[in-house]
């Protein structure tokens, strides 16, 4: 049985049946209740964006108000985590990873290798990430980079509502820390999703379009913008194989090699900033291992080297767009070929 329910509604229903599979998952955060220990209603809120909203009447005192300190509640996370529970711990926005970073890369993500193997930590991190819901800069940064650069974490970052199911059952079952990166301009986007439980593995990326011409490669919000470009593309003759990579951290770099291979031609979106980002290392990739199938420089189109701006006509210029990405498709297929550049 499958029916369409949006992403919020599918992290719900993850969440919701993993703790009813299994007595040890947790979940924690601000106001992921909202009611806790004040007069009223007990499950008021469910988070800021209402994501948790149910699970404390299912579940009771397995959901846990936190206070307003990031460092204490996702330190109690992983101690948790490798204490034999699992634990999925809400940081509201991953922009607030700062406070809290040492317990996740100094902490959790080493813990397997600093005691030989034998230590695991089943943390689950999420977090709303991306641009373009008027919050202003420390509320919209897409800082996935920033996890994939460390050894020890798995990097997640689905782009529609079957996908998001999926990935959190797999993540709160597996034994490492995965970051789980939500962006919160898809959480009303619906798709058909079984309503039984599912897991889909880490590593697989999935390829929504077939094409000949040129590989686009995305993840989270632009894998949609990815697909309007190849759609508008697709009307002057031109086809783009659309890949979505689901997870960062690992990534499919067999798909995406083998599509460049037959393609010959590549163009990474990624709504991070342009330094260091998923772009510039997929691009560093491909360079290096499928050099001699290229027949044209790797495009990459990504926000621009500066803070999420506030107002509106900014901050949608900010975010990568269908328009930019068949710009740069464009730039590949020209008669002399594309040399390498940045568009933002």
């Amino acid at each position: 049985m499958s029916r369409k329910i949006s992403m919020k509604q599918a992290i719900n229903e993850a969440l919701d049946l993993e703790m009813r599979r299994d007595p040890t998952v947790i979940v924690m955060g601000e106001d992921i209740v909202g009611g806790t220990g004040a007069q009223g209603e007990d499950d008021a809120w469910g988070g800021v964006l209402g994501v948790t909203k149910g699970l404390y009447a299912k579940h009771g005192d397995r959901l846990m108000d936190t206070p307003l300190s990031e460092s204490a509640y996702i330190g109690a996370a992983v101690g948790a985590a490798a204490c034999g529970l699992r634990p999925v711990a809400e940081l509201m926005f991953l922009d607030f990873m700062g406070v809290c970073f040492d317990q996740i890369f100094n902490q959790a993500a080493k813990f397997r290798y600093m005691f030989g193997g034998k230590a695991e930590t089943p943390v689950v991190i999420r977090g709303m990430v991306g641009a373009g819901f008027r919050a202003a800069a420390q509320h919209s940064q897409m800082l996935t980079p920033l996890f994939t650069h460390i050894p020890g974490l798995k990097v997640v970052c689905p782009s529609n509502a079957y996908d998001a199911k999926g990935l959190l059952i797999q993540s709160i079952r597996d034994n490492d820390p995965v970051i789980f990166c939500e962006h919160k301009n898809l959480y009303g986007l619906e798709c058909e999703v079984p309503a039984e439980s599912y897991a889909i593995p880490f590593g697989e990326a999935n390829v929504l379009r077939d094409g000949d011409d040129v590989t686009i490669v995305s993840y989270g919000l632009t894998v949609h913008r990815a697909m309007e470009a190849a759609a508008a593309l697709a009307k002057d003759g031109t086809e783009a194989e659309v890949i979505d990579l689901r997870t960062l951290s690992p990534i499919d770099w067999d798909t995406i090699v083998e599509s460049v291979e037959r393609t010959g031609r590549l163009v990474v979106v990624d709504e991070a900033h342009p330094r260091c980002n998923l772009a510039t290392d997929i691009a560093a990739f491909v360079g290096q291992n499928a050099f001699g199938a290229l027949k044209a420089g790797i495009q990459m189109v990504t926000a621009p080297h500066t803070p999420v701006p506030f107002a509106p006509s900014l901050e949608d210029l900010y975010v990568p767009s269908a328009d930019s990405i068949a710009s740069a498709v464009k730039r590949t297929l020209s008669p002399k070929g594309a040399s390498p550049r940045i568009a933002a």
